[in-house]
């Protein structure tokens, strides 16, 4: 995007912006992801399987996700967030975690998803 130094200019850029936030809030499902570690490891657990089947990620109904990092949330689209995880699939970062170790997950580094994001 070209710089430009009118309020005017930036204020319309700016609520373009908040209608498709707006958007997104109201008419998408987004699934909301604690993690209480990352902002210490940088790294959220992106689950996809539990016992044994599918879950979480694999059998999500959401649009997005969203992961609360401390007091930031990071709003992520599902197609996205698939294509990110999917690298990592099958690596070191592909782990057992979650209640009693029975989850699989990728282990994200949450700047990764960002800079995808970027």
């Amino acid at each position: 995007m070209q710089f430009n130094s009118d309020f005017r200019y930036d204020l319309i850029i700016g609520q373009l912006a908040e209608h498709e936030l707006a958007n997104i809030l109201t008419n998408k499902r987004i699934e909301v992801k604690s993690d209480k570690a990352a902002h210490r490891t940088g790294n959220v657990f992106v689950e996809y399987a539990s016992r044994g089947k599918p879950s979480g990620l694999a059998t999500t109904q959401a649009d997005y996700y969203c992961f609360e990092v401390k007091e930031t949330f990071v709003l992520i689209s599902v197609i996205k967030l698939k294509l990110i995880c999917r690298k990592y699939f099958k690596t070191e970062r592909d782990i057992t975690g979650g209640d009693e170790n029975t989850s699989k997950g990728i282990l994200l580094p949450v700047l990764d998803m960002l800079a995808e994001a970027l």
